[in-house]
């Protein structure tokens, strides 16, 4: 009987001794931590790194931190194959052979520079690496030494505009002298930009801007929409490509650049509308005017000038008929409301004073229009 109790102790204590020990495996288990760094040495961020154990296949696959780091826990020891990928694009970076050692914490830093010396293919990455590097370099010199130019440019053509009319000639000169060192600049800078380059299409708008302060509007055309096609949603862009199709009287086009720039950001196309009312305003063409001048309106109607142009556009399509030996003026519906809009917004401004002169004239027609100005009453 003693002896029976014996046994069964001895079972008793085997079974209490296996529940207490953890799992061999778990006692195992270790963990792997490091840094990736690129071949100038500099932490590389949102890198994938892929670890497949060569003796079971199992994957664990991690991301690396703003500062290169990563880390991952719960592996067992033994050979594993190490790969770095972008993670948007299924492009290896690198792949070496790593052995996880029996401890707590492994630790592997991977640098690219260190290994491209002993692989052709990391060597060769380093090289296109430095050379779009260089091209990026150059390109944003040369974008930038051409924007400063176009500033300058700008501020002269401002000045030009202040001068007398018969003074302007040789300051036009000057202007365009400094708008085609700003276009070699850009030319320069779309020569450099490495390929794909994310900025490339600043430089084509860029280009497209001072084609068109040139007047050289088919260029203009041609790298605004080379930037449109790098960035199709940017409506900036779309009114840009409207405004040179427009002053080179293409204006369906126009118009259609407007309606993608109003479907893309309607807060944004309004300066779109305006810029191809103004270039059919400035041509005499308008009573074409009207309803792009319509639409600047509806979108942003805080614009003076917008409405003062409406209004005057307005007059053109006015009609007259006769009662008994009177010709008398019949306005389009909105002339007056957008004469008297302008001047509610700039009563003592340079478009409010010329709303003001149109109404005054229309008056003098006998159309009966009231040339006070309306002002609205302060909430109380």
């Amino acid at each position: 009987m003693h002896r029976k109790l014996g046994i069964l102790a001895a079972i008793l204590l085997l079974c209490s001794l296996a529940t207490a020990a953890p799992p061999a495996a778990a006692q195992n288990l270790v963990g792997l931590a490091g840094t990736v760094v690129d071949l100038q040495e500099k932490p590389m961020s949102d890198i994938l790194v892929i670890l497949k154990s060569v003796d079971t296949g199992v994957t664990y696959t991690l991301k690396t931190d703003k500062n290169g780091a990563y880390k991952q826990i719960g592996m067992r020891p033994g050979g594993y194959e190490v790969t770095l990928k972008h993670k948007d694009k299924d492009v290896v970076i690198a792949t070496l052979k790593y052995q996880l050692q029996a401890v707590p914490e492994n630790h592997l830093d991977i640098n690219l520079k260190k290994l491209a010396a002993q692989s052709p293919e990391i060597e060769a990455a380093r090289k296109r690496q430095e050379e779009t590097q260089t091209k990026f370099e150059g390109m944003k010199a040369a974008f930038t030494a051409g924007q400063t130019k176009t500033d300058q440019a700008d501020k002269a053509r401002a000045d030009m505009m202040k001068a007398p009319a018969d003074q302007r000639a040789p300051l036009q000169d000057k202007v365009n002298g400094i708008y085609q060192e700003a276009l070699q600049d850009f030319r320069q800078a779309e020569k450099l930009a490495p390929d794909k380059d994310p900025n490339l299409h600043l430089v084509y708008f860029r280009l497209g801007y001072v084609n068109e302060m040139m007047r050289n509007y088919n260029d203009s055309i041609a790298a605004y929409q080379k930037a449109i096609d790098l960035k199709p949603t940017s409506p900036e862009y779309y009114n840009s490509l409207g405004l040179a199709l427009a002053k080179a009287g293409k204006i369906p086009e126009a118009t259609r650049a407007c309606e993608k720039a109003e479907s893309l950001d309607p807060s944004k196309a309004a300066m779109g509308w305006l810029n191809l009312g103004i270039v059919l305003y400035n041509t005499n063409r308008l009573p074409e005017a009207v309803e792009p001048l319509k639409k600047a309106t509806t979108l942003n109607p805080n614009n003076a000038q917008a409405w003062y142009l409406l209004g005057g556009s307005l007059v053109a399509m006015m009609e007259v008929k006769q009662e008994g030996d009177k010709m008398i003026p019949v306005l389009k519906p909105g002339t007056v409301e957008a004469y008297q809009k302008c001047l509610e917004l700039d009563p003592n401004g340079q478009w409010g004073a010329q709303a003001k002169e149109g109404l005054a004239q229309l008056q003098a027609m006998g159309a009966g229009v009231d040339t006070k100005i309306k002002v609205k009453k302060a909430k109380p």
